[in-house]
C-alpha cells in the first residue's frame, strides 16, 4: 500500500483529445428535467444542479446500499461521494446490458476518455462526468484509481468464472477496494493505514458482492464463484444453476464468505486504525466497513434463498446508521 500513497501526488494529466460526446455511452435513466424521448436522442445539458440529482438518483437505485452510507457522509462530501458512486454504477451496469464484447469495450473506452478530459478540463457532456470533473477540481483526486477502476471492469467483460479467490480478490482490489482510495481522497484522508484497511475492506466488500450475486447469474445460467473453491468440494456449476442445497454447495458459500470476513479481522487489526477513526472525517471508514459486515450476514443466511427479498427502505437505513454508529462508538466518534 506504500506505492498506492506514494502515487498520490495531485492530477495526473494525460494528452487531451478534443471535446467527447457520449455517444454509445447511455448509463440508461432520462437526466432530470428532460423527458425520456430528448434524452434519448441527445445529451442536452441538465438545468442547473441537474447533475447532482442525476448522480443521486442513478445511485438510489443501482446501489442502494451506497446510497445509504453516502447520506452518512458530511454534507459538505456528499455531492462528491454521489459522483463517485455513479461512476462506478456506469461501469458495473455495462457488462449486464450488452450483448456483445464489442459493444462494451467501446463503452468502457468512452469512459477512460473521459476521465482523460476530466483531468485536461474539458469535461464530457454527460451528467456523471460533468459532477465527477467538479469532486475531481474539489478534492484533487487521483486519476489511477479512476484509470484501475476501468482497466478492471474491462477485464471483466469475459463471462468466465474466476480460476481461484486470488483472482477474485485482485479484482475486488481494483474495483472497491480503488474506490474507497477515492472516498478517502475525497475525505482528505491521505494515510498508509487508511489504505491498508481500504485495501481489505474493499476484498471483503468484492467477495461478499459476488456471493450475493449468485441467485442473480443462477437465472442467467452463469456461474462467476472461484472453480478453485468449487473443485475442493467437488461441486460443479451445474449444482449452483439448478439450485442445489446440499453441504458440499453450502461449503462452498462458506469458504468464500470466510475469506471475506478473514479481511474485516484484518482491517481491524491494521497499525493505527483505531487512531485513524478518531478523527470525524474518517467516519467513511465506519460506515464502509459497516456495509460489509451488513452484507456478510445477508449473504451467510440468505445466498440461495428462492423467495423475493422485500425491501423495507426505512429499515434498511436504521439497520445501516445503527452499524455505522456501533463501529463510531467504538472508537469514541459520538
Amino acid at each position: 500500500m506504500a506505492a498506492a500513497v506514494m502515487a498520490r501526488g495531485g492530477l495526473r494529466y494525460g494528452p487531451c483529445r478534443p471535446r467527447l460526446r457520449a455517444a454509445g455511452a447511455r448509463g440508461g435513466l432520462p437526466w432530470p428535467g428532460l423527458g425520456g424521448g430528448r434524452a434519448a436522442a441527445g445529451w442536452g445539458r441538465p438545468a442547473p444542479g441537474g447533475e447532482v440529482q442525476y448522480c443521486a438518483e442513478l445511485v438510489r437505485k443501482r446501489d442502494y446500499e451506497g446510497f445509504l452510507c453516502s447520506l452518512l457522509l458530511p454534507a459538505e462530501s456528499r455531492t462528491s461521494a454521489f459522483a463517485l458512486r455513479a461512476f462506478n454504477v456506469e461501469l458495473a451496469q455495462i457488462k449486464d446490458s450488452i450483448t456483445q464484447k464489442t459493444t462494451g469495450l467501446m463503452r468502457m473506452q468512452f469512459w477512460r476518455d473521459a476521465v482523460e478530459e476530466i483531468y485536461c478540463d474539458n469535461p464530457p457532456h454527460q451528467p456523471v462526468a460533468a459532477e465527477l470533473w467538479r469532486a475531481v477540481k474539489r478534492h484533487n483526486l487521483t486519476k489511477m484509481w479512476f484509470m484501475k477502476i476501468i482497466d478492471e471492469r474491462e477485464k471483466n467483460l469475459d463471462d468466465r468464472a474466476y480460476r481461484n479467490i486470488q483472482e477474485l480478490e485482485t479484482y475486488a482490489e481494483n474495483t472497491q477496494s480503488a474506490l474507497l482510495y477515492l472516498t478517502l481522497e475525497m475525505l482528505g484522508v491521505r494515510d498508509i493505514h487508511a489504505d491498508h484497511a481500504a485495501s481489505h475492506i474493499g476484498k471483503a466488500q468484492g467477495i461478499v458482492t459476488c456471493l450475493r450475486a449468485t441467485p442473480y447469474h443462477r437465472t442467467r445460467q452463469k456461474v462467476f464463484l472461484p472453480m478453485d473453491v468449487c473443485m475442493l468440494h467437488g461441486v460443479s456449476q451445474e449444482d449452483f444453476i439448478r439450485g442445489k442445497q446440499e453441504k458440499n454447495v453450502r461449503d462452498v458459500i462458506y469458504d468464500i464468505a470466510s475469506q471475506a470476513h478473514i479481511h474485516l479481522e484484518h482491517c481491524q487489526n491494521v497499525q493505527g486504525y483505531q487512531k485513524m477513526l478518531s478523527s470525524h472525517k474518517h467516519r467513511n471508514c465506519c460506515t464502509a466497513e459497516g456495509r460489509a459486515m451488513n452484507s456478510f450476514s445477508f449473504t451467510c443466511v440468505s445466498v440461495f434463498f428462492k423467495g423475493r427479498y422485500k425491501r423495507n427502505y426505512l429499515d434498511d437505513y436504521e439497520r445501516s446508521a445503527k452499524i455505522a454508529r456501533i463501529y463510531s462508538c467504538s472508537s469514541g466518534l459520538f
